[in-house]
């Protein structure tokens, strides 16, 4: 039964994970900020311009919500990834671990840090692209719980990666060989049409591309995948992940030794 020095325990937590975010803007908000509107000048504008439309939309316009999304995804799972490693290098994670609050809240309070981070970045990445071409959105609901699923998933993500890393190079393996290389190919600069054969088997099996329709489907009301079957497997995964999650720190996975 929660209570509420349970409540205050995870409100601490939170609090220092959205302080320790906002200290450090220049580090977490501002490098994504100039990377993407890198990516608009780049691709949007040089290249795009020269490639027509996709989808009957103009290359910068259908390419947005991707850089968006790509955007979210990348700084929830840094964010959490990093954080929860710092706690074990500076062994503050002990005091998180005698402390009353049970582990799921403990859990949901780095998850906090990843989607916070996510949405602002994402935020902050739209008020840029608005810049560089004219986005509508048709769908807001589905717009915000696509976006915060997604946050929420890769900070899940990002924490198994945390909890399993014994060095700051740990912290760079996963985003550097797997989850850039699936944010490239999750359809964020193409449509998936443009594939033929089992390019296009391959890249139905990345959930990234799951991702990254429902969410370009939520302004341009165009999809490559079903609506219904990316939302599920977005609920799946985050479901299997939070549950992984939860078994490796109730287990002391990376912790005890």
């Amino acid at each position: 039964m929660l209570t509420k020095i349970h409540a205050i325990g995870f409100y601490t937590l939170v609090r220092n994970e959205t302080v320790r975010i906002v200290r450090i803007w220049s580090q977490a908000l501002l490098p994504p900020i100039i990377t993407m509107t890198l990516y608009f000048v780049i691709f949007g504008q040089l290249i795009g311009t020269r490639l027509g439309t996709v989808n009957g939309f103009p290359y910068m316009q259908y390419i947005t919500p991707g850089l968006i999304m790509m955007s979210v995804i990348t700084n929830s799972y840094a964010n959490v990834s990093t954080s929860f490693y710092m706690y074990k290098f500076q062994h503050t994670i002990d005091e998180l671990l005698i402390s009353p609050l049970p582990n799921f809240l403990i859990l949901l309070g780095f998850i906090w840090g990843g989607v916070f981070r996510g949405l602002l970045v994402g935020i902050l990445v739209l008020g840029i692209s608005l810049f560089f071409t004219h986005l509508p959105v048709h769908h807001l609901a589905l717009m915000l719980l696509t976006v915060i699923l997604s946050s929420f998933l890769f900070s899940l993500a990002g924490f198994i990666n945390g909890i399993l890393a014994n060095s700051f190079e740990d912290i760079t393996i996963i985003p550097t060989f797997v989850l850039t290389p699936l944010t490239y190919l999750g359809g964020v600069f193409f449509s998936i049409n443009m594939l033929t054969g089992w390019w296009q088997n391959i890249a139905l099996a990345n959930p990234i591309l799951y991702i990254v329709n429902a969410f370009r489907f939520s302004f341009l009301n165009v999809t490559d995948i079903n609506v219904d079957a990316a939302f599920t497997i977005i609920i799946l995964f985050a479901i299997a992940l939070f549950a992984l999650c939860w078994y490796l720190f109730h287990k002391g996975v990376g912790i005890k030794s």
